[in-house]
């Protein structure tokens, strides 16, 4: 009973001098604003980082051209070429299917319509590996690549872009100014890794290194090995193997460089890492401020009140009243700051979503109890000192004050 009749003593107190109460919570709603918003960022970002890495499927090896060791400056940045991928396929019992890949830019045309796009050159295997069909026509054949046919396959956006609802299997298109028929467009699909392969041309591999770019080594070699558990084995055959035909002599370095989903993840995951600590360093100094606020108004708020607290002391209140009267309307303060930072947090998130339509936000409950104790203990924090000060004032000097 005696402590409700304190907290309603310290909610008299504040209801005072309202506007300056009200006045003093903006640093911790700045902060716990911050803190929210910062959470919900990064909650939202290893939400989607995790959907995309689930996308690529946990038995797929990533091979890319140079060394990921010291040595990787001596490495050739153009390493692996389509010859490799046959190879490993060939040579590998551990692994079912390879698929090469050459990725680049170009603008693609039908009529008056044009859009730029991801176009990549692969082969029959990359919708085997990758678990992704056509909705329309059919996808890339062995005899496309060994003839190196002029066709490539839509993915879901360009399409619609291109043709709208009108279905384009037949339909000539224009890729760097070449003719390429249309013969399928794949499903919906969204993101496999982090490529948006709803936005990207597919042609055969041949015909994309040989009559669209001229080149003779490939972006990447994505290999399928028969099992996750058999993924360690399969990639130590995948080395040796590549090792031999790129005859890489013992103790150099890899001229190529092999990821797996986990790999992946432990790598963004580092890169996660130092966001966070800008993210809530940014954050802990909005609440540094907000609570060096606080303990300015509550310290003014003393020297106003100290006859007050004279006559308190004098009518026998004890120096721990005092004291827990002024902690609890800092507290009181500051967690009024902390729920309002909090809407505002949320709200500002979701507007971050929407305004980049990149970042995808999701504000876990942990990120408002963190944020609301947060705001508590600033407020406690804070309102030590003045709380302190009050409860040691003289009670004689405190009454004769003006």
């Amino acid at each position: 009973m005696f402590a409700f009749r304190l907290i309603l003593a310290s909610l008299r107190g504040l209801q005072t001098n309202l506007m300056r109460s009200l006045l003093a919570t903006l640093g911790v709603i700045i902060g716990v604003c911050a803190v929210v918003s910062a959470m919900s960022i990064l909650a939202g970002a290893e939400r989607e980082i995790g959907k995309r890495f689930e996308s690529m499927g946990a038995d797929q090896i990533m091979i890319v051209s140079g060394s990921s060791g010291r040595g990787h400056r001596q490495a050739r940045v153009n390493a692996l070429t389509p010859e490799d991928a046959d190879t490993i396929r060939d040579q590998c019992p551990l692994i079912r299917n390879t698929a090469a890949e050459f990725t680049s830019a170009a603008q693609i045309k039908y009529l008056q319509r044009n859009t730029n796009a991801a176009v990549l050159a692969t082969t029959d295997a990359y919708k085997k590996i990758n678990d992704y069909d056509v909705a329309f026509g059919r996808f890339i054949s062995r005899e496309d690549n060994r003839a190196a046919r002029k066709v490539c396959v839509l993915g879901h956006k360009i399409a619609n872009k291109l043709f709208g609802e009108v279905t384009p299997i037949g339909f000539r298109v224009k890729i760097k100014g070449q003719g390429f028929t249309v013969i399928g467009v794949m499903e919906k699909k969204g993101f496999l890794g982090f490529r948006e392969v709803d936005s990207q041309v597919m042609v055969p591999l041949e015909t994309g290194m040989k009559r669209l770019f001229g080149v003779r080594f490939v972006t990447m070699i994505t290999a399928q090995a028969t099992g996750q558990e058999k993924l360690e084995a399969a990639i130590q055959q995948v080395k040796r193997t590549l090792r031999g035909e790129h005859k890489i002599r013992a103790g150099t370095d890899d001229d190529f460089s092999i990821f797996t989903q986990e790999q992946a993840k432990e790598r963004v995951a580092d890169v996660t890492k130092i966001f966070e600590v800008v993210l809530y360093s940014i954050a802990g100094i909005s609440l540094l401020v907000g609570g060096i606020g606080i303990m300015n108004i509550m310290l003014v708020s003393v020297t106003e009140r100290t006859r007050e607290i004279g006559v308190r002391i004098a009518v026998g209140a004890r120096r721990i009243d005092i004291a827990a009267q002024f902690l609890i309307e800092a507290a009181v303060i500051s967690m009024i700051g902390g729920v309002l930072g909090v809407v505002v947090g949320v709200a500002f998130a979701d507007l971050l979503e929407k305004i980049t339509r990149v970042l995808k936000t999701f504000t876990p409950p942990s990120a408002i109890v963190y944020a609301l104790v947060m705001a508590g203990c600033v407020g406690i924090v804070s309102g030590l000192y003045p709380a302190l000060r009050a409860s040691r004032l003289n009670p004689v000097e405190a009454l004769r004050y003006e």
